[in-house]
């Protein structure tokens, strides 16, 4: 039989808490939910820049074509040892929640489902809530300036079948086929040119709503991952770290864990659920031990793990609390109990509805919306990436095509870009560190291109970038010795 609790104390300790999550769209979010997000968002700009910071680590590493630099986007088909599009992003989302939730812990991302919420008037871009950044942190967005994706598109993405490892690296089934097929197509594309602005450029994280998109491309992977027959579906690499997650990566005197991709495939491991139509079921979890600092989710802090959401949490199906962990659920409205779940002894758990006094089950919380504290910290577009704005245009066929190699790198006096394929139309830009452009030139029918007139430059590093047809066959670092 379930139980009902508007307060329940099971072995109940005072505690300061900070969460996990509870993910919903941003429609079943409170009034006083969405303050405190854009407020978290403006918060953490005031101090070390979380938000800038991701920002620029996800425009330095975007791509670089084929290289054997490591990169976040565009490694499929032709690298899939290196395919870290979604296993990257997911920890991205938890690195910036795990920060909003040090100021507020009930703070989770949401998500902005684009296929079905496509109004250029929508309450998504009130000046209450995600309008607010556009004009303040100069943001540039022109909404509506294409299509976003149809919710055929989206069901026939997770229609995608899996299949046994390793899956194919062509055709139209297996994990490879599903995430190219995401990060390349309208699911995931739509929205950043939709959005335009920095949302369309290699810095779109510098646009909250980018946290939104990307929570839902999140939960649609989560969705299809569990949708897989058994040894179907998730991806493996050959490398057990992922760039920023490699255990080096310094954040305001902090260095960020090592995480191997393949280990968050599940998103439970996070501590992460997604709660659809007023519903979050949290079942076969376990939470983490205090003071367990190898646990990934507690890798930022030290934390009670929180869920938090407006509407029915049910709680069971092998959901345990073991001994030494701590764990707080609350909801505005209703909290169920069901078989399945156990807070066993030494542990620390509580369910209790939102509200300042015991509340009838089925109440939903009489809120005390807090006023929006903005800042107004522009970014300037015209910095924010040299190497194209026009990032999202996935248009690179050729490049899974066409092979590259920039030598000498380093290089002294001439360096040599060579093509294994003749092609029309090859333009090669070169930009310094600032993304000021030092370097262009266009070339008709080569597959050999010599450029020499560099001997006067600077000592230090540059980006190069080939393309042919407005299509990046190369973006790659080279060193002026």
């Amino acid at each position: 039989m379930s139980r009902l609790f508007s307060l329940v104390a099971i072995f109940f300790l005072v505690y300061s808490v900070e969460g996990q999550s509870i993910r919903k769209n941003y429609t079943e979010m409170t009034d006083s939910e969405k303050t405190a997000l854009v407020n978290a968002f403006y918060a953490l700009r005031n101090g070390p820049d979380i938000v800038n910071d991701l920002a620029v680590f996800h425009r330095d590493f975007f791509s670089f074509g084929i290289s054997p630099n490591r990169d976040i986007h565009n490694n499929l088909m032709d690298e899939p040892e290196d395919q870290i599009f979604f296993a990257w992003h997911r920890m991205q989302i938890f690195e910036m929640e795990q920060a909003m939730q040090e100021i507020d812990p009930n703070i989770s991302i949401p998500y902005w489902d684009s296929s079905i919420d496509q109004s250029t008037t929508s309450s998504l871009w009130d000046q209450n809530f995600m309008g607010s950044f556009d004009a303040n942190w100069s943001l540039d967005r022109v909404l509506g300036s294409s299509n976003l994706p149809s919710p055929a598109q989206v069901t026939a993405l997770q229609a995608i079948p899996g299949s046994n490892w390793p899956p194919p690296t062509s055709g139209n089934i297996g994990f490879y086929s599903y995430a190219n097929n995401m990060e390349r197509g309208s699911v995931h594309v739509g929205a950043h040119v939709w959005v335009e602005g920095a949302m369309r450029s290699r810095s779109s994280p510098r646009d909250p709503i980018f946290y939104l998109h990307h929570g839902n491309v999140d939960r649609l992977w989560d969705e299809w991952e569990k949708a897989q027959l058994p040894g179907q579906g998730s991806f493996h690499i050959t490398s057990t770290t992922m760039l920023r997650y490699d255990g080096t990566y310094n954040f305001d005197g902090e260095i960020l864990p090592q995480v191997d991709p393949d280990f968050i495939a599940d998103n439970k491991v996070l501590g992460v659920f997604y709660a659809q139509n007023q519903l979050a079921e949290l079942s076969d979890y376990t939470t983490s031990i205090f003071g367990n600092v190898t646990d990934i989710r507690q890798a930022f802090n030290e934390h009670t793990e929180s869920f938090y959401y407006q509407y029915l949490i049910r709680v069971g199906n092998n959901f345990t609390v073991p001994s030494g962990a701590r764990c707080h659920i609350e909801s505005v409205n209703e909290i169920e109990l069901i078989p399945g779940f156990e807070a066993i002894a030494g542990s620390s758990f509580v369910a209790e509805i939102d509200q300042g006094t015991m509340a009838p089950l089925i109440l939903l919380k009489e809120e005390e919306t807090e006023d929006i504290v903005p800042n107004k910290i522009p970014f300037d577009l015209n910095d924010d990436d040299r190497l194209g704005v026009n990032a999202y245009d996935f248009t690179e066929s050729i490049a899974n095509k066409v092979k590259v190699v920039v030598f000498p790198n380093p290089f002294l006096h001439s360096i040599t870009v060579q093509l294994d394929t003749q092609l029309a139309n090859v333009k090669v830009t070169i930009f310094d560190v600032t993304g000021k452009i030092v370097y262009v030139d266009y070339f008709e029918d080569r597959d050999s291109i010599r450029i020499q007139e560099i001997h006067n430059w600077s000592p230090g590093m540059y980006i190069i970038e080939v393309s042919s047809n407005d299509q990046t066959l190369l973006r790659d670092k080279i060193i002026r010795q």
